[in-house]
């Protein structure tokens, strides 16, 4: 996502207004050009009126859950979603990156924190963009999974498989270094970056949606007490 604007727009969707009113304070303080929205509603419309490059948005609103407001917004635009959530359950959380998020906060959270969580995804998402230089597509083939590397696409049988950029950062590892243990923390550096915040959860959350999206749990595998690794032999 190009953005010329001065300052990063961000839409906070958020019910309670008083934490709304918080978020907003706070991050227009760190830089950004922050709104807000009170209801599932409001924030779909605002989407269109903002075109925010960033949605915080809240899992329980009045008249939409923010796993819907999350499902219908990936559907019709390309922005990256942090969810706020004082669900602190592992599978809730699985629930929202299926929908959709990048990330999640956890109730109650510091302004510090979700300031940083903000810049990480908005970096992820500037570099997944960027047109790459070469022209020659880097092919990897296993099975009937196909990876064009310059084009960021991966296709099953000739299909096209639909993957978020960690989604794809991740296989693309796995398959690079094929027959590699990976640990976990060493996956997170090697695909979220050394300065990623986040635990080591998540490196499991997308390892499943992984195995899911493909179709070949058997591909990825799971070495215990250690972390992951990609089948060595292929077809």
């Amino acid at each position: 996502m190009e953005n010329t604007r001065e300052k990063t727009r961000l839409l906070i969707i958020e019910d309670e207004e008083a934490i709304a009113d918080l978020l907003a304070y706070g991050l227009n303080r760190e830089g950004f050009e922050a709104f807000t929205a009170h209801s599932a509603a409001e924030g779909l419309l605002k989407i269109g009126q903002v075109r925010p490059d960033l949605l915080l948005l809240d899992w329980m609103l009045p008249d939409l859950s923010g796993l819907e407001v999350c499902r219908q917004v990936t559907a019709t635009y390309k922005i990256p979603i942090i969810m706020i959530t004082a669900k602190s359950d592992i599978t809730d959380k699985i629930q929202g990156l299926e929908y959709g998020a990048d990330d999640y906060i956890t109730k109650p959270f510091d302004l510090r924190e979700v300031a940083v969580r903000i810049r990480t995804v908005l970096r992820r998402v500037s570099q997944a963009n960027v047109v790459p230089e070469a022209p020659a597509a880097a092919v990897i083939r296993f099975r009937d999974v196909e990876i064009v590397e310059q084009e960021r696409t991966v296709r099953i049988g000739g299909e096209d498989v639909d993957l978020t950029p960690k989604e794809f950062d991740l296989l693309l590892t796995l398959c690079k270094y094929r027959g590699k243990i990976f640990t976990r923390t060493e996956l997170l550096d090697f695909v979220w970056g050394y300065d990623y915040t986040g635990d080591t959860r998540t490196v499991d959350i997308h390892i499943q949606r992984l195995r899911k999206k493909l179709g070949a749990g058997d591909l990825i595998v799971t070495v215990f007490g250690v972390g992951y690794k990609f089948e060595k032999q292929v077809d």
